[in-house]
C-alpha cells in the first residue's frame, strides 16, 4: 500500500462542492431530496443542499470502512433506515465523499430503485475502482484521501 496521500482542505472543499453543484445545476437535474451516505456524505450532502437550495435532506448510515483500506466484506445498512413511502416519487441526490469500491452508492441506489421518480449520485472523489460510476465527481483519484473531518482522530475527555 502506498503511503501517497490525496488531501482534501476545507477551503478546497469549499470550491469543489460549489464547483460540484454547478455541474449538477447545468445537467439540468432539480433534486426534491438530498440522501446523504453517512458519515461522510453528511458533510457532503448538507453542503450541496445549500449550494443547490434543496432544503429536504435524508440520512442513510452505511458502515463499510474500518480503517485505511480496510473494510467488511459486504457494506451494511444501520439503523434508522429512511422510510420509502418519503422518497415515493421524489427526485434523488445521493451524495456521498467517495465513490471508492462503488459497493456502498450501489447499496443506497439499489434502495431507491422502483421508489424514487429519479435517482442521481453526487461524489467529490470518484476511484477507478469504483463498480458503481456516480452521474456527478469533482474529482479522480486512485490515492487513499484524507479528508479534513475524518483526519484526526475523535477529540477525548479533557482529564
Amino acid at each position: 500500500m502506498s503511503h501517497e496521500r490525496e488531501r482534501l482542505s476545507y477551503e478546497i472543499f469549499g470550491k469543489a462542492i460549489r464547483d460540484l453543484a454547478q455541474d449538477i445545476k447545468d445537467s439540468g437535474f432539480e433534486p426534491d431530496v438530498v440522501l446523504s451516505i453517512a458519515r461522510g456524505g453528511l458533510i457532503v450532502g448538507g453542503a450541496l443542499g445549500y449550494a443547490l437550495g434543496v432544503k429536504n435532506s435524508f440520512a442513510m448510515s452505511v458502515e463499510f470502512y474500518t480503517g485505511v483500506d480496510e473494510r467488511l466484506p459486504v457494506p451494511v445498512v444501520l439503523p434508522p433506515v429512511p422510510n420509502k413511502l418519503d422518497l415515493t416519487g421524489l427526485k434523488v441526490l445521493i451524495a456521498d465523499d467517495v465513490a471508492d469500491s462503488g459497493e456502498t452508492l450501489k447499496l443506497v441506489k439499489d434502495f431507491c430503485e422502483g421508489v424514487v421518480s429519479e435517482v442521481r449520485s453526487a461524489v467529490l472523489y470518484e476511484k477507478p475502482t469504483t463498480i458503481e460510476k456516480p452521474d456527478y465527481s469533482w474529482s479522480q483519484t486512485s490515492l487513499w484521501i484524507e479528508f479534513p473531518w475524518s483526519v484526526l482522530p475523535p477529540v477525548e475527555k479533557r482529564v
